[in-house]
């Protein structure tokens, strides 16, 4: 095995657990150095069978897309999977500069090339990035059910308002996310943004931003504990968390290629923890919708194709 000398000098308190526990168990007998050489190598290897391994065989109901930063030009884009009966999967991984359309494309052409369908009708979950929705609608459709994060909306409106109206708007929008009509919710949200408008303009229109996407899962019928799970980027997170802790003691990404493969690594630790999805017993009513979104967007678009003939 070739040692890659852009990741040296290293020391093998660094390596994740997993990692460290992958190449104990190969190479039990050679020495630490020995071992963080083959770490690059096995790392490599491995990552390479899992970017390439066929997705034609998961039958993925749910695809969470979300980027996270490296350092200041290196940003790794990566997306987990739920399947019909609720299992999660880490699907793929992707470097770029920054969380632009062309890096998410990439990633989105990479998970079509191993075998996910353009045509099957699946909710995208990503965290409100102008970038992800482009490249998203661009690969399967202006009509692809997108729900933004709720948890990275609140959050961010929290953060440019006043600690005073913390409560008042937090309480409104836990209120339109509870709501089982998406036109009830719109409007709270949209009299919210009114209220704001003299004092806080800039945060109004920030409410508003993407207010479709942002109530995707409502306008889907789904049930409420389904709704709850599928509302947020708390899968993605918790694995990006994951990559974290791993990644916490590198003090320096000599390489994209480097910064790759120990978030893959960390991805394929995170996925031994994976439990199935809180609400899994729902999902078939998320397929249901999701087929009859499709219908209606097909039947809507053949319409106004007639009328403009």
């Amino acid at each position: 095995f070739p040692a890659d000398r852009t990741d040296q000098p290293f020391s093998i308190s660094v390596l994740p657990r997993g990692a460290r526990r992958l190449v104990d168990h190969e190479y039990p007998l050679i020495g630490i150095d020995r071992k963080v050489v083959r770490f690059v190598a096995l790392s490599t290897a491995r990552m390479k069978e899992w970017m390439a391994s066929d997705l034609s065989g998961l039958d993925l109901l749910v695809i969470q897309i979300d980027g996270i930063h490296m350092d200041e030009d290196l940003i790794l884009v990566a997306a987990v999977g739920v399947d019909a009966m609720g299992d999660k999967h880490p699907l793929g991984l992707i470097e770029g500069a920054t969380e632009n359309a062309a890096t998410v494309q990439a990633l989105i052409d990479n998970l079509i090339e191993r075998g996910l369908d353009p045509a099957v009708p699946r909710l995208f979950i990503i965290d409100g990035a102008k970038a992800l929705s482009k490249a998203i609608r661009r690969t399967f459709g202006p009509a692809a059910a997108i729900q933004r994060c709720q948890v990275h909306k609140a959050r961010n409106i929290m953060e440019r308002l006043p600690k005073s109206l913390h409560a008042s708007v937090r309480r409104v929008l836990r209120q339109a996310w509870e709501l089982d009509d998406a036109d009830k919710a719109e409007r709270l949200i949209r009299n919210l943004a009114q209220r704001l408008e003299r004092d806080w303009s800039g945060v109004s229109g920030s409410i508003l931003e993407g207010i479709d996407e942002i109530l995707t899962v409502t306008r889907l019928g789904l049930p409420k504990e389904l709704r709850r799970s599928l509302a947020c980027t708390n899968i993605i997170e918790n694995v990006m968390g994951t990559v974290r802790r791993v990644c916490r003691n590198v003090k320096r990404w000599r390489s994209a290629a480097m910064a790759m493969r120990w978030t893959a690594a960390a991805m394929q630790e995170a996925a031994k923890g994976f439990r199935r999805l809180k609400a899994h017993k729902q999902l078939p009513a998320l397929r249901a919708a999701l087929e009859a979104h499709q219908i209606k967007n097909s039947h809507g678009g053949l319409v106004r194709h007639a009328n403009a003939a």
